[in-house]
């Protein structure tokens, strides 16, 4: 079915697939930081606001920065900021749409606290209100008409304004935008391989959904690749509209590990480990043990060993080969992979 252009087309009919496949255009997208006056406070600590996809950029930055970074650094998935938010607190509010209550909402906190604050959205009230009081911002180069397709796919892009801006408050170093953006000629190369005109045979993406078909998944990451497996996650259940589950290791070894020993094997589940060799040797340990001492328990888990000379490389291959993967697992199960009606009813209900 996978190679059947025809079935691709009918069962993709908005072109996820074409817009999965040149992600890596988002490398070159400019980023221009609008009020960008920046007093040189000194920043003692950073929040990223965020939720969603939002939230899963700030979560590739915290793992791939995290020994360049020293100040502590949060990813904030809800309405309140915490109380240490003051003065010396960078906060970063990003949302694609500008319209995310949760980011509405921790917004008007910073400013009561007095944080410093930048913004990252492709429009809505939280761009008025950046342009209204002077708030440093990257508009991200969206199209909100269409943006229930591009929002979920433009991690790369939302990633790369982060960067920015945390380069911009001095924070980390510029040249780790460069790091990112000279990722372009691979990460082509790699996408091209999971294109729907390449035959199953030679088609690890489609190898991969055909794994996953009729089950719920499971994956797990490492500390390193921990937003990875979130990332698959949030891609099953949004484009393949299928029941997913992650963790990350080796937390993984101190409770859930058990949870799979006291029902037979014959468990409706796929488990995938996504491993990283740049991940401590502890870990990489601890995911060969886990599989070998479930044997008989749950089902073999399948390693998808992420591609990369660089943990940037690592993080961006394993994101977007995520979403080749659910898109054609939705194709698999005749759902578009585009449309997410449930949740814009929910929000809806919310106002």
């Amino acid at each position: 079915m996978l190679d059947d252009i025809n079935v691709l087309k009918q069962r993709d009919p908005w072109g996820a697939l074409g817009v999965a496949g040149l992600q890596y255009e988002q490398l070159k997208f400019e980023l221009n930081i609008s009020n960008g006056e920046n007093d040189n406070r000194q920043i003692k600590s950073i929040i990223l606001v965020g939720m969603g996809g939002s939230a899963l950029a700030a979560l590739v930055v915290k793992s791939w920065l995290k020994s360049d970074l020293t100040v502590p650094i949060e990813v904030l998935r809800s309405y309140d900021l915490p109380g240490y938010a003051d003065y010396n607190t960078l906060v970063i509010v990003n949302s694609c749409s500008g319209n995310t209550e949760e980011a509405l909402s921790c917004l008007e906190q910073a400013k009561a606290s007095n944080s410093q604050i930048a913004i990252i959205a492709a429009g809505g009230k939280l761009i008025e209100q950046a342009k209204d009081n002077k708030i440093a911002h990257i508009k991200l180069d969206i199209d909100l008409q269409s943006r229930t397709l591009a929002i979920r796919m433009f991690m790369i892009h939302n990633l790369c304004a982060i960067i920015k801006l945390l380069s911009h408050f001095n924070v980390i170093s510029e040249t780790k935008i460069e790091e990112i953006v000279s990722q372009y000629d691979w990460l082509k190369n790699e996408s091209l391989k999971w294109a729907s005109d390449v035959p199953t045979v030679d088609n690890y993406a489609k190898q991969l959904a055909l794994k996953a078909v009729g089950k719920t998944a499971i994956f797990y990451g490492g500390a390193l690749t921990s937003s990875i497996a979130y990332k698959w996650k949030i891609s099953w259940n949004e484009n393949s509209k299928n029941l997913s589950f992650w963790n990350e290791l080796p937390e993984f070894n101190h409770n859930e590990f058990l949870g799979w020993t006291s029902h037979p094997v014959e468990k409706p589940f796929a488990v995938f480990d996504l491993v990283s060799n740049l991940e401590h040797p502890q870990i990489l340990k601890r995911f060969e043990i886990s599989d070998r001492l479930l044997s008989g328990m749950r089902p073999k888990s399948t390693t998808i060993n992420l591609v990369g000379d660089s943990a940037i490389q690592q993080l961006l291959w394993g994101c977007i080969m995520a979403d080749f993967v659910s898109i054609y697992l939705a194709i698999l199960n005749d759902v578009n992979p585009i449309q997410v009606q449930l949740i814009e009813k929910l929000k809806q209900q919310l106002n």
